[in-house]
């Protein structure tokens, strides 16, 4: 918007400026922008020229009107003397252009260093900050892909999504727990590099393994936690073994017996929402099995309500629980068990299944 601006401004002003005063005038708006970039893209004037413009502001400097130059004078603009290369670079993104034809941002997947190679093998003069300010001009721009199709959506998933409310507001109102139940991705145990940055002193960074291959010894964990939504605490159980649906229960009975009974003393029903599929699937006969043992064990009555299929993040756990193990693990190599379980949430219990 800004950039716009300015150069609607410069536009209008720009038959009534001779040389001197365009770069004067670039100079003042890129002295009180504090931004010498943005205002050359939106002049079409070099940053060097406005840098010179800048000194001769600071320094109270003035050219005579003798050191101006005739009109169309000065060094001629590549897309001045090479009149196809624009044409050219067109022909070389678009077989790889993006997005709506009719939108004024575009964006290409090919860099500026590789569009200059093409467009020299094709006998053009340019450089790749040249062919970037041609992509500018004709409205490309680097974006990353976004993450915003769905995907169809079942005319009864508000009505799912109401009916799981509901029943864990009225859970809420006779004072009985709900809990929101997930596997989080398996992590591989020993030296070996985790997302994020950890402050260090300089350049003294943790040294990792550079391959990550399985360590034997130590393998893998699978941890699986239980979120007490009204409570706001957490359990969870590192396993070293497979995520199955009888580890899933034996991290929910661990929770009842050493958190959930102590919070809930006169509880009766235990309320359950998870994602459909995984160890805890709706499909899952062993999930259910296991499940039947609780309830003979504990005598709650136990209700699951399963989110509809691709709306996992949904689910309590992931950004209320697992959110802040991932925090914590950030550019820490997790190189034992014991360490593991130090790094989660102080308001959070883990044991090691």
């Amino acid at each position: 918007m800004l950039e716009e601006i300015i150069s609607k401004k410069y536009n209008l002003l720009k038959p009534f400026l001779n040389e001197k005063s365009k770069r004067l005038f670039a100079a003042a708006e890129a002295i009180s922008l504090g931004n010498i970039s943005l205002v050359s893209r939106a002049m079409d004037i070099s940053e060097e020229t406005i840098k010179k413009g800048c000194n001769e502001l600071e320094s109270s400097e003035s050219l005579s009107d003798d050191n101006i130059r005739a009109p169309g004078g000065g060094r001629k603009k590549v897309v001045d003397k090479d009149p196809t290369v624009v044409s050219d670079l067109e022909t070389l993104i678009e077989p790889t252009s993006r997005g709506d034809p009719e939108s004024p941002l575009r964006w290409t997947s090919k860099s500026t260093r590789k569009l200059a190679e093409e467009l020299k093998k094709m006998g053009h003069k340019v450089s790749h900050s040249r062919v970037a300010d041609m992509l500018h001009l004709l409205g490309y721009s680097l974006q990353a892909n976004k993450k915003t199709i769905e995907g169809t959506s079942h005319p009864d998933r508000d009505q799912q999504f109401n009916y799981i409310n509901e029943k864990c507001k009225a859970y809420q109102e006779e004072g009985q727990p709900v809990i929101s139940v997930d596997a989080k991705k398996k992590e591989s145990v020993g030296n070996f590099k985790n997302n994020g940055k950890e402050l260090c002193p300089i350049k003294e960074p943790i040294n990792v393994n550079v391959y990550d291959f399985k360590d034997k010894e130590l393998g893998k964990i699978n941890p699986y936690g239980v979120y007490d939504i009204f409570s706001n605490e957490g359990w969870v159980s590192v396993g070293l073994d497979n995520d199955t649906a009888s580890f899933a229960v034996e991290t929910i009975r661990r929770w009842w017996n050493m958190m959930g009974s102590k919070v809930y003393p006169e509880a009766k029903k235990l309320m359950i929402t998870a994602d459909c599929g995984g160890s805890n699937g709706y499909r899952v006969r062993l999930w259910k099995v296991e499940l039947q043992k609780l309830v003979d064990e504990t005598g709650l009555e136990i209700s699951i309500c399963h989110f509809p299929p691709g709306t996992s993040k949904w689910n309590k756990i992931e950004h209320r629980l697992f959110s802040y193990i991932t925090l914590n693990w950030r550019g820490k190599p997790l190189t034992s068990y014991e360490g593991i379980l130090l790094q989660f949430e102080v308001n959070q219990l883990s044991e090691v299944l």
